[in-house]
């Protein structure tokens, strides 16, 4: 056993997290990936938000097939123990997991940072395989094909966890970007020692690759792709089993369901199922309280860099979902390039990736009070962001009035947008037409 190689802390991660009391089974997610397995030199890659279950299901994969050591403790009692090829893959496969957001400490330079995972996967191989004859400053790519020379059905499933990591750290300059996506390429790209690839990341590969580097992988995203959907995030049933766990294990519980489905709902995959954040449901369930899990760091300060300096005229569109109002965007997963947008599409985009904004239907909205409470930051930091915001709660007030016939309500809209000097109609709501902005048009005409 070795740190990467057939390692024991997936094990210990996943078991960990099976004995939670509102762990979801979603072990069947393993039953798609043997047919894969069969084929060989197969690879995957899963881009979803964070905190949607990408490194447990990353941990219940190695601890799986790894055969490091026996994890029927765990798989026995889940779903994917009914099936019937479930002891032909238990245990039974050489595993090299990789989390590539494990730094160490003091890690200044790209060549300290990739260097400690090639030295560490060397050193796995070396006391796994020692009769295999290691030349001095053999790469691990050359000891991995050694490995399959000596012995051609020695083959290994790579697990490999926020692979994307580098690319939002400063000391990685863009040129070792591209040596660390070769440096990928030559790892995984048409060797025979690879039987299966599963990646997870935050954002698309083609963010990163211009497409020959990694073209290898099929690439499952939450807008784009219906495939792995229900095994990250919770579906509407799962949160209800577990509601039901929290109303026996709370005392005196304070949450309702309805406010469960407000704070952390309002994901979509591609076939529509509507998605709850996971970390976030089971904090607010073991918490019991309703509470913004959301972190303020990473994305967040780089999306906030474009609100913050108007790129592309997103305050307004973006004041506007504020309000309750879905804004028409055309969805480029692929163009979430972080500091480089420069487009409407492309930063509406990104928010999607990154989960800041949920996309239905050909529209982006906020997805949730959890959300809504982070918007609502800016808002109070740009003053501009919240007199458009103001503004286009008014514009669904007007709306409702006119529907119901408020005359007094519709006067009182009125002129309160006279007294600002800004036309409320500037601002719109679905099927309503905008006739004050020049030229008359639509923003999604």
């Amino acid at each position: 056993m070795g740190v990467y190689l057939n390692g024991t802390t997936a094990y210990t991660l996943y078991k960990s997290e099976t004995e939670s009391p509102y762990f979801v089974d979603k072990s069947q997610m393993l039953e798609e990936l043997f047919p894969l397995i069969r084929t060989g030199n197969r690879h995957i890659c899963i881009t979803r938000p964070r905190r949607f279950g990408k490194t447990v299901m990353a941990n219940m994969i190695a601890s799986f097939f790894s055969r490091g050591c026996d994890a029927s403790d765990i798989f026995d009692k889940l779903q994917i123990g009914k099936n019937e090829d479930y002891d032909k893959y238990r245990n039974q496969i050489s595993v090299i997991h990789i989390v590539f957001n494990d730094v160490s400490e003091g890690c200044s330079s790209y060549e300290q940072y990739i260097g400690r995972i090639k030295n560490r996967l060397l050193k796995d191989l070396a006391k796994e395989y020692p009769d295999i004859q290691h030349f001095e400053n053999a790469g691990v790519i050359d000891v991995l094909m050694d490995i399959c020379t000596d012995n051609p059905q020695q083959r290994f499933i790579f697990v490999l966890d926020e692979w994307d990591f580098i690319f939002h750290q400063n000391f990685v300059t863009e040129e070792e970007k591209k040596t660390y996506l070769r440096f990928l390429r030559s790892l995984l790209k048409d060797r025979p020692y690879v039987l299966m690839t599963y990646m997870t990341g935050i954002l698309p590969i083609a963010k990163y690759s211009s497409g020959s580097e990694l073209n290898m992988f099929r690439e499952y995203t939450m807008a784009e792709e219906k495939k792995f959907s229900q095994y990250f995030g919770f579906t509407e049933d799962e949160v209800d089993v577990l509601f039901e766990k929290y109303l026996c294990n709370t005392p005196r519980p304070h949450l309702t369901r309805e406010e469960l489905k407000n704070w952390y709902d309002g994901y979509y995959t591609k076939s529509g199922s509507r998605l709850y954040n996971p970390r976030s449901v089971v904090t607010a369930l073991e918490n019991d309280n309703l509470g913004n899990y959301w972190t303020s760091s990473g994305p967040y300060d780089e999306i906030y860099y474009y609100i913050r300096h108007n790129v592309a005229a997103v305050r307004d569109e973006l004041a506007l979902m504020a309000a309750g109002i879905a804004v028409p965007v055309r969805i480029q997963e692929y163009a979430a390039t972080s500091m480089e947008l420069q487009t409407k599409e492309e930063i509406f985009s990104a928010m999607v990736v990154y989960g800041f904004l949920t996309y239905q239907d050909g529209k982006v909205s906020i997805p949730n009070k959890e959300l809504l409470d982070k918007f609502a930051v800016m808002l109070r930091k740009e003053p501009s962001l919240g007199y458009v915001y103001r503004l286009a709660r008014e514009s669904d007030r007007m709306l409702q009035a006119t529907i119901a016939g408020d005359t007094d309500t519709m006067a009182e809209i009125l002129e309160m947008a006279h007294d600002t000097e800004v036309p409320l109609l500037r601002l719109y709501h679905p099927g309503v037409k905008d006739r004050c902005r020049p030229g008359g048009s639509h923003p999604a005409d």
